[in-house]
């Protein structure tokens, strides 16, 4: 079987962060750049006895889905819930109206459990901040919080902004609660901005966000 030759001229492979090799559009070298389906890290914060971490700048029209991943959040205050809202106008204002959904697991540790629907940790057309937890993360040495929260097509001008989120807190009353969040940013403008922060006070950890391409 011959061998296929590539001209050396069409290949652009200049490295570049999180960048992979791939064919180039015409199919006749390669260049660096992103491969389809690939989770491309646009950004890392880490919280250090901070009120909010905010992204406002980065979410635009590049991506059509944003990953937040939630890792060793540790609130100064017991029993407070992690939260987020979100901006239309570059982080200006986080203020745009959601309506949500939210049910939780729970496991005690003394092998108690249940599962149902949380009222309280939901919105209907509230400007307010959306709870991510309910019923608070244990602020012990040893307690925390980590989970994932999808923001779909956000730069779309036509429809409105869903969200889904799935976290797992270490509860004070030392209990693992997995807390499912749902909902919809109720408007058609691009959402430009999120920011994070706890019901009360302040808190330590790391969010990294992530586009999909």
């Amino acid at each position: 079987m011959a061998l296929s030759k590539v001209d050396f001229n069409n290949i652009n492979v200049t490295p570049a962060a999180s960048k992979a090799l791939k064919f180039n559009s015409s199919a006749n070298g390669f260049e660096t750049g992103d491969l389809g389906g690939s989770m491309v890290l646009l950004s890392t914060q880490t919280a250090s006895s901070s009120a909010n971490l905010s992204f406002a700048s980065g979410i635009d029209s590049t991506y059509k889905e944003y990953v937040f991943k939630f890792i060793d959040i540790h609130p100064q205050t017991n029993e407070a819930d992690f939260t987020f809202n979100l901006s239309a106008d570059g982080g200006s204002n986080y203020n745009v109206t959601k309506t949500s959904t939210m049910f939780r697991a729970f496991h005690e540790e003394g092998d108690s459990a249940n599962l149902y629907y949380t009222t309280g940790g939901d919105l209907a057309q509230g400007t307010g901040v959306q709870n991510l937890t309910h019923a608070g993360i244990g602020n012990g040495n040893d307690e925390n919080f980590a989970g994932t929260l999808h923001l779909f097509n956000p730069s779309s001008t036509t429809f409105v902004k869903h969200f889904i989120a799935n976290c797992n807190a270490y509860q004070a009353d030392s209990a693992s609660y997995n807390t499912y969040v749902a909902g919809y940013g109720n408007t058609t403008s691009a959402i430009t901005g999120i920011i994070f922060s706890m019901s009360s006070g302040n808190f330590n950890g790391t969010i990294k966000m992530y586009g999909i391409s």
